[in-house]
């Protein structure tokens, strides 16, 4: 077999997306501090494109998400979008697009069988917020200011918004934020279940940093198969789900994390799993 052949996917970075595999993780630093990192559509597929890759690449045990600055993101950059060429877009141009960027991004977090970590910071609006909401784990520095603009922008929300922010926050809190536009400070986000934890902005590294390496010592097929479980079951009935959890449970039985949980046991031994 050739080297080629061995090889895992090549991450490369674009310009406002740094792509980074530092052993078993993947790191994605949204990279437009002068623009709040807002996302524009060479960012979005290429977020797509790492994300999709690191999913089905076994050297990958763990995916951080963050942004370089004084701010996670401020959204995505549709006024660039909307200067480009100065032709005004025909008629259904967000309906052909958004499938192919936001809808499509944002379901890839919450169903990729890779742990997502996100780091948030200053202003986390639209889909950074949608991406901090969709992270598996988020930590946000103590001056994270979440918020969905669109009822003050004058449109809908987008990215799976109105879908996630109920279930993670109770319908009336997500009206509070989608409605009236409400601006959600890190204490209060943790406090709701918005996020799981926050941390001053001098610790925001430190505090990732443990999250992210645990998860990447951890028994990463079953990881993996119990962030779907959970994905699912969201609007799975009973019976679907325990046939679900049965399946997941046959799977992961079967790695080789499991025999090692096993033999850590009756060793009265912590566990050294190797993600496979």
């Amino acid at each position: 077999m050739s080297a080629s052949e061995v090889a895992g996917p090549a991450y490369e970075s674009v310009p406002g997306l740094d792509v980074v595999l530092d052993g078993p993780v993947l790191r994605l630093t949204l990279d437009r501090p002068t623009k709040r990192n807002a996302i524009n559509d060479t960012m979005m597929y290429a977020l797509i494109d790492a994300i999709t890759q690191a999913g089905t690449d076994e050297a990958v045990r763990v995916i951080l998400l963050r942004g370089n600055g004084e701010n996670f993101c401020g959204g995505a950059d549709i006024v660039a979008r909307n200067a480009a060429g100065g032709a005004r877009p025909r008629a259904g141009s967000i309906q052909r697009r958004l499938p192919y960027q936001a809808h499509r991004l944002i379901p890839l977090i919450c169903s990729v069988q890779t742990p997502v970590v996100c780091a948030v910071q200053g202003w986390t609006t639209g889909i950074g917020l949608a991406l901090a909401v969709a992270a598996d784990v988020t930590v946000a520095a103590a001056d994270t200011r979440f918020w969905a603009p669109f009822a003050e922008r004058g449109f809908t929300p987008d990215s799976g918004l109105t879908w996630l922010l109920p279930r993670r926050v109770g319908e009336v809190r997500a009206r509070r934020m989608l409605l009236l536009g409400e601006r959600v400070d890190a204490a209060t986000a943790v406090d709701w279940g918005l996020v799981h934890a926050a941390a001053a902005a001098e610790d925001l590294d430190a505090a990732t940093g443990d999250v992210v390496a645990r998860l990447a010592a951890g028994p990463t097929v079953g990881l993996g198969l119990t962030k779907w479980l959970t994905h699912v079951g969201a609007w799975t009935n009973l019976d679907d789900h325990l046939r679900n959890e049965a399946f997941g449970m046959e799977l992961s039985s079967r790695s080789e994390d499991f025999r090692e949980g096993l033999a850590s046991f009756a060793a009265k031994r912590s566990p050294n799993f190797k993600g496979r």
